[in-house]
């Protein structure tokens, strides 16, 4: 695997630190946030003085049971190409639910959910990353996650499950130190344990961010200081191997260009342990996706009712290549995350076998992320509404799961407050009415029109 060295990541808040941090090799900038036609001017610079960008993608949502969209594939592909990316990097997730597979409505989390560690689970996802393989012009690593929940009746540990993957499909890893960490506390999964059944050689590169502790709950925020248990589980993944990159993640809460520096100096101490061999681990595929000659780890027993030898190859050579086989596996896995997602967005039962208590906390911190992201994403609405903004973005949300993305959640949202007449005073209620018509539209206002309105609100503000 290419060598990265040390690297942040790159968000249009902290742009001109990061060009200003020393010693930054690379960075890492979430694709759905960049158009390949329209780099940001700060990306541009970065890539004239040589420093590799690599785009981070949230929104495919390999682990779920769809198919990758097409499109979401495309654009990936684009932006990695517009880049000059050496590689793309999505997560071991799954980010929405139901659909035709289950015969009920679409329901999006807004957030990264856990999959669970099953043998159907895994069979959807390797299908999934081969889709995604195919349809990159870059090698692909997927990142683990940080979880609240625990999936009842799991065939296998994290590491496991993740070794599985690699000698089936040959993708490379991302490992969240971060992470680890969270699913310590929140799940009780030893990190070291974890460490050892990975694949460490098929590492791409490592993230490293900060989080917060509440109530005994773990929140992986990226607002905070990198903690030091969170170097320590980087310290003893050194230990093992030398891993091509390693990254600090920073995505709200932007210190001062000195903390970042002296964050980065951090990591780069826990980098200096020594290195020791780990015996018994194996190579993974080849870097390019191949899956020819790949050795397979050590796997899990299976249970004695687990039926026929799924890994018994099929003509083609691998038992997950496509076919139907993998049907039943997909309709299985649908009908389980569509339960779980609406227990945390739609105000369903709690699924057989989860913890009730750990659902809701997880359910607050799904809709709390939704009111922020639409804050960001449609500024103008906490402007607009002022202090009584999360209050009523949270009322609304309760009952009306997102369903597209965050700026159609923001319309509707918008549309739900007009249509119950709020907010109460007029002049807020006029301005929200604008800002709604103007995006809400069959096409954008005529630059006159924008004029008025823009004169119109100035007025009213006074």
């Amino acid at each position: 695997m290419e060598r990265l060295g040390t690297g942040i990541g790159w968000r249009p808040e902290t742009a001109d630190a990061v060009e200003r941090l020393p010693g930054i090799d690379w960075v890492e900038a979430v694709a759905e946030n960049i158009c390949p036609g329209h780099l940001p001017d700060s990306l541009l610079r970065l890539r004239a003085r040589g420093t590799r960008v690599i785009p981070h993608g949230v929104s495919l949502g390999l682990g779920g049971a769809d198919r990758p969209d097409e499109g979401r594939l495309a654009d990936l592909a684009a932006t990695a190409d517009a880049l000059g990316a050496p590689l793309v990097t999505e997560h071991i997730a799954f980010v929405r639910a139901g659909g035709p597979l289950t015969a009920s409505p679409r329901l999006e989390a807004g957030h990264l959910l856990p999959v669970p560690r099953t043998w159907d689970a895994l069979d959807v996802l390797c299908e999934n990353v081969r889709v995604a393989q195919d349809s990159l012009p870059v090698p692909l690593a997927l990142e683990n996650i940080a979880a609240l929940v625990n999936w009842p009746d799991e065939d296998m540990t994290e590491g496991q499950f993740l070794a599985e993957l690699v000698s089936r499909t040959g993708v490379r890893l991302l490992i969240d130190v971060a992470n680890l960490h969270t699913n310590h506390v929140n799940r009780g999964e030893d990190p070291s344990a974890a460490l050892d059944e990975l694949p460490v050689e098929a590492i791409a590169y490592v993230h490293v961010a900060g989080g917060v502790e509440k109530d005994g709950v773990w929140h992986d925020t990226h607002a905070h200081p990198v903690s030091r248990p969170v170097l320590d589980i980087l310290s003893d993944l050194r230990s093992r191997t030398d891993p091509p990159g390693v990254l600090l993640e920073r995505d709200d809460n932007f210190p001062p260009l000195e903390e970042l520096a002296g964050e980065l100096t951090r990591i780069r101490t826990a980098l200096a342990a020594p290195r020791r061999l780990t015996p018994g681990r194996r190579a993974p595929g080849p870097p390019d996706g191949g899956r020819a000659g790949a050795p397979a780890p050590l796997r899990p027993a299976r249970a004695a009712d687990a039926g026929p030898d799924r890994d018994a190859p099929d003509e083609g050579g691998a038992r997950d290549g496509g076919g139907p086989e993998c049907a039943p596996a997909r309709t299985r896995l649908a009908l389980a995350q569509t339960a779980l997602l609406s227990a945390l967005v739609a105000g369903a039962p709690a699924p057989a076998g989860f913890d009730a208590a750990r659902l809701r906390v997880q359910s607050r911190a799904l809709a709390g992320k939704r009111a922020d992201v639409v804050a960001k994403v449609a500024p103008e609405l906490p402007e607009i509404l002022g202090s009584g903004y999360r209050a009523a973005f949270l009322a609304y949300a309760a009952s009306r799961p997102m369903t597209s993305g965050h700026r159609r959640d923001a319309l509707d949202f918008a549309e739900h407050l007009l249509a119950t007449g709020r907010p109460g005073n007029d002049a807020a209620r006029r301005l929200l009415t604008h800002w709604w018509q103007d995006r809400a539209a069959p096409r954008p206002p005529r630059r006159t029109t924008r004029f008025v309105r823009a004169a119109r609100a100035a007025l009213l503000r006074k």
